[in-house]
């Protein structure tokens, strides 16, 4: 099964065990966090939008504006890339303060970003009489909005990451897998003993692994380790119905991804592609680092008559869709699609 045409529509893009080391602590306490490119572009765009407002006052046609706001853009974009490069790198710094004093903070580095913007105007010999004060206001104003924007957007994905994470757990403790293979492994016991121990101890990492407390991410790694559970388990109940292919690439590893969102993917597969079909199906998990980029596919065959699959597919595909945007935002893409009798997932995730 071929998976590099499948979804020739969507654009490319230029191990360790379960149970890895998460995250550092520190980003747990940060209230805004100045280190995704989607908060890099909003920002820009938020302050040009405020610039372009300002530079229509004293402007007595549209070539002045244009003036005014290429001179203020001149000031303001440098003040708000220092800005976000600064809150950035003193990420781990300001994570060790209380919530207010990290506002503060914000705040306090937007005024002499503001500062030095207006610097870097006067030092080209732009501005006759440098508005150190005016500057250092707007900094700080224009700093706290970012600020309180950032701080609201990780409040609200907090509800949204709860409610994301009760579903998933619900999705893995489906009362008809578990017995499904608690039988399984009731029949192997007299006849093969030692695959029944097997499938076992691959249910109890499974389950351990969804009811563990979980940092807000895990790498590649561990969850291509508990997908290779969860299939291993699948195998013994379907037995040659089920055909698995790995290809895995080990620079990919350490990505970060949600917890639990590789194993729906690989769950979805057997649901919509080895359960319905009488021949089975073929399952194939790939992973490929590409430059700051990883690529993760799973993709499955699928019957003669997948006219339900969408429907079949979608909640879990929102559920991971939304799980990922809150972790890498823009950075993180998703895409599905059916091929040729071949459904594949592709998630794209930086490095």
């Amino acid at each position: 099964m071929k998976d590099s045409q499948i979804l020739s529509v969507f654009q490319e893009t230029t191990s360790q065990p379960l149970g890895s080391e998460p995250l550092p602590a520190a980003t747990d306490s940060l209230v805004f966090d100045a280190c995704h490119v989607g908060v890099v572009l909003r920002a820009v765009l938020f302050v040009e939008s405020v610039v372009g407002v300002v530079a229509m006052f004293g402007a007595a046609d549209a070539l002045q504006w244009l003036t005014r706001l290429s001179l203020i853009t001149g000031a303001a974009l440098p003040a708000t890339l220092v800005w976000l490069i600064a809150a950035c790198s003193l990420k781990k710094v300001l994570a060790r303060l209380t919530p207010v004093f990290q506002q503060v903070a914000g705040v306090v580095l937007g005024a002499l970003a503001g500062v030095y913007g207006c610097g870097v105007l006067w030092f080209m010999g732009l501005l006759e009489v440098a508005p150190w004060w005016a500057s250092a206001f707007s900094g700080a104003l224009l700093s706290a909005v970012l600020v309180a924007a950032l701080v609201l957007r990780a409040k609200g994905t907090t509800p949204a990451a709860t409610a994301a994470r009760l579903a998933e757990l619900q999705a893995r403790i489906r009362p008809h897998f578990l017995f499904n293979t608690l039988n399984s492994a009731i029949a192997l016991v007299r006849a093969e003993p030692r695959q029944a121990e097997r499938l076992l101890e691959d249910l109890s990492d499974l389950f351990r692994y969804a009811l563990a407390e979980q940092d807000q991410s895990v790498t590649l790694a561990d969850e291509i380790a508990l997908a290779r559970r969860y299939l291993a388990i699948e195998q013994v109940r379907f037995g040659d119905r089920i055909q698995v292919e790995w290809s895995i690439d080990d620079k990919a590893a350490s990505a970060r991804l949600p917890p639990l969102l590789l194993q729906p993917l690989v769950e979805n597969a057997v649901k919509h592609g080895v359960e319905p079909s009488a021949q089975g199906a073929r399952i194939r998990v790939s992973t490929q680092r590409r430059g700051s980029t990883v690529v993760i596919k799973v993709s499955n065959t699928v019957g003669p008559e997948p006219q339900n699959l969408s429907k079949g597919h979608g909640l879990a595909l929102n559920n991971v869709r939304e799980r990922l945007s809150l972790l890498h935002d823009v950075q993180g893409r998703f895409h599905y699609g059916m091929k040729d009798g071949v459904f594949q997932v592709r998630v794209e995730v930086p490095v």
